[in-house]
């Protein structure tokens, strides 16, 4: 335990204006959740008003005196103490920023409130937050036009939102090994797979190391007992039997599923073209029998030739009006990508019913028509080299390097075959 002369003074009083007393105390406001942790806060008195200013420091209920409203230091060298000591002189440095911030009031002026207080204090606190921090960081890579990986920080953040809870922030310097083990297990009894855990740490890391190279705070490596790896992804595909199935089935008066059966169709048309691709086709990218575009993931660019079954898709559909081969974008007074994150989503949700009147035995989505392509290739004996084995690469980065080196005749002569054979 730390000696008492050098444990911090938890309560302080302020008189300003004479009788108008100020009073801020640290409080713990303990989860309702049993063996989670609490929540820390303190709370101003002014002129009788009571405020509360959360602090994202959170403890466990054993590590809190309620009696003399200190926190109990574990043995020096467990796993929670360096924790528990940060957190000390974060209070310690927290308790003078608010003193300096009332007697800063009582100097300019004759009278004040407690929401002044607590108002002055959180605006000097926004940089020290991680949530307050990437979300800033989000917005940034939003406006340089970076939205895929604001898009996967966003997903990551959100998610860590939600295991911190209490609508409060963690302060850079609490970002430690206790925490994100904390969050790993909280992830896994929400039923969230490995490499999706996996993916949310990743994310959060970065976003960490960019605080780190900012000078936020120090570097302490807390993700180093937590799953950062990428594990085999299961198998999504179908066969070409069930592809047949979907192509024939009878969706006529049916239209969103019938609409959803002819993107899943396209995109194993065009050797398992993604969506965001194919919602952003435009008219002008089909050349000569060639469409011709560039991979939003890695912008690489594909050609494919042309095929009746991709133009019996396109002229079912009235796309005059717009510049897109395809009606997924379809209002050009709106932002392209939300409309095609909306469409994703409707799109696999009526993709799933499909599959369900099939009874298959994995989800259908747009995924499955990219790796069926590449799974029925290969049982024609078509060359690895040609087809990459893109869905079945431990990973893309590998599918990309065989990608590049394609001859893209091979690559249209493999599509033909496989067409050929519906």
């Amino acid at each position: 335990m730390i000696p008492m002369k050098n444990r911090i003074v938890y309560t302080f009083i302020c008189y300003a204006n004479g009788n108008n007393m100020t009073t801020v105390k640290i409080k713990f406001r303990a989860s309702l959740v049993e063996e989670k942790e609490g929540a820390l806060y303190y709370q101003v008195i002014h002129k009788r008003s009571v405020r509360r200013i959360n602090t994202g420091y959170r403890i466990l209920s054993e590590e809190w005196d309620g009696t003399s409203s200190r926190i109990c230091l574990p043995e020096r060298g467990s796993i929670r103490y360096d924790r528990l000591v940060v957190i000390e002189r974060r209070v310690l440095e927290d308790f003078g920023r608010i003193k300096n911030i009332i007697a800063e009031l009582e100097r300019r002026q004759e009278d004040f409130t407690a929401d002044q207080v607590v108002e002055l204090f959180r605006s000097e606190d926004e940089e020290r937050g991680f949530l307050a921090f990437a979300r800033t960081l989000i917005k940034q890579l939003r406006n340089i036009g970076k939205e895929r990986t604001a898009d996967s920080y966003t997903s990551a953040v959100n998610s860590f939102d939600r295991f911190i809870g209490d609508e409060v922030d963690v302060s850079l310097d609490l970002i430690q090994s206790d925490l994100m083990v904390g969050y790993e297990t909280y992830l896994k009894m929400c039923g969230v797979c490995p490499n999706s855990s996996s993916f949310y740490m990743r994310n959060l890391r970065a976003i960490y190391n960019r605080a780190v190279e900012k000078g936020l705070t120090n570097p302490r490596n807390p993700f180093k007992h937590v799953y950062t790896g990428i594990g085999k992804t299961v198998k999504r595909s179908v066969s070409l039997k069930v592809i047949r199935q979907i192509r024939d089935m009878d969706l006529g008066h049916t239209p969103e599923l019938d609409y959803a059966r002819d993107l899943f169709m396209f995109s194993f048309y065009t050797r398992g073209m993604s969506f965001v691709d194919m919602a952003y086709l435009k008219k002008s990218d089909l050349r000569n029998g060639i469409l011709v575009y560039r991979r939003h993931k890695t912008n690489q660019q594909l050609f494919v030739r042309w095929e009746q079954p991709m133009q019996d898709i396109v002229d079912k559909y009235d796309t005059a009006e717009s510049p897109y081969l395809l009606p997924i974008i379809r209002n050009n007074e709106k932002d392209p990508r939300s409309q095609y994150k909306n469409a994703l989503h409707l799109l696999n949700r009526k993709l799933k019913v499909i599959g369900q009147r099939l009874e298959l035995p994995v989800a259908l989505t747009t995924y499955v028509a990219r790796h069926t392509w590449a799974s029925v290739a290969q049982s024609k004996n078509v060359s690895i080299s040609v087809i990459s084995e893109a869905m079945g690469h431990d990973s893309e980065s590998t599918t990309r390097i065989y990608l590049a080196s394609l001859d893209k005749s091979q690559v249209d002569k493999a599509n033909k075959l496989i067409l050929g054979l519906l």
